[in-house]
């Protein structure tokens, strides 16, 4: 366990080699990447960890984390582990933090190989429009003083939370209520303006029926990061585990180019 900004950090190590930081998706955990952690730990050092919040043994964050704040926690663990420089493999929300640890601490990082990342801006369409105003105004009638004086605290809590379970996402939903506050800081975070800063040589492996990262995000990101690369398999949001041979092929080539 590594303590870092306030939160401890479950921290799993493997292998021997070059440095590399394996970054689960949201809900995941270290044995995410179980299948390389057991390929390549005969020729890197690799680092796995548990997000604050999720995971199940590192702690909450000590109040709610934007994806910057989940990539200085990061920093800071790697820094407690004496890791100067390391190569990075990400999904997801993990990937999320890769874009912002890359960009700031550009020599941290050698590679990136990151598959299934969302975090690029996505104009809603009319009907996400309505639904968002229908939500905040019911939620603020849910909130305001005169319906909790007529219903009383308990059953304005109960509006609240249907609320919440109506029009709240499955991941959303799963989360304690602090983790929420959590969640839609990470969400609502727009990555667009880190990718040109991003030095690292990156390969991006992506699904063509990604619908929680569509694939135009990773033709954006190949577009925008000065030295990337883009794969792509028909597949869902977990083409690195649907796709895992060709993943894992196209990992040990990318990692070993000089």
């Amino acid at each position: 366990m590594v303590k870092a900004c306030g939160a401890d950090v479950y921290v799993q190590q493997q292998g021997t080699g070059k440095n590399l930081l394996l970054l689960h998706g949201w809900g995941g955990k270290c044995e995410s990447w179980a299948h390389v952690l057991r390929d390549l730990q005969q020729d890197f050092a690799m680092t796995a960890l548990d997000f604050p919040g999720q995971g199940g043994r590192s702690s909450d964050p000590p109040e709610p984390w934007d994806v910057s704040a989940y990539a200085e926690m990061t920093f800071q663990v790697l820094k407690e582990l004496g890791i100067a420089r390391t190569s990075i493999v990400a999904h997801s929300f993990g990937g999320r933090v890769s874009l912002v640890l890359a960009a700031e601490h550009p020599e941290l990082v050698d590679k990136m190989v990151l598959t299934g990342v969302p975090g690029l801006r996505v104009p809603p369409t009319p009907k996400q429009k309505l639904r968002s105003c229908l939500y905040k105004g019911l939620k603020a009638l849910a909130e305001c003083g005169m319906t909790r004086k007529l219903l009383g605290e308990e059953r304005a809590h109960s509006f609240r939370c249907r609320l919440q379970e109506r029009f709240g996402s499955r991941d959303y939903r799963a989360l304690s209520p602090e983790m929420r506050k959590t969640f839609s800081k990470v969400v609502s975070q727009d990555l667009s303006g880190y990718l040109e800063r991003i030095a690292a040589p990156t390969l991006l492996f992506w699904g063509t029926k990604d619908t929680a990262a569509p694939l135009w995000m990773g033709q954006e990101m190949a577009r925008r990061i000065p030295d990337a690369g883009l794969v792509v398999r028909e597949a869902g949001h977990f083409a690195h585990e649907e796709w895992y041979t060709d993943f894992l092929a196209v990992l040990k080539y990318f990692l070993s180019l000089s």
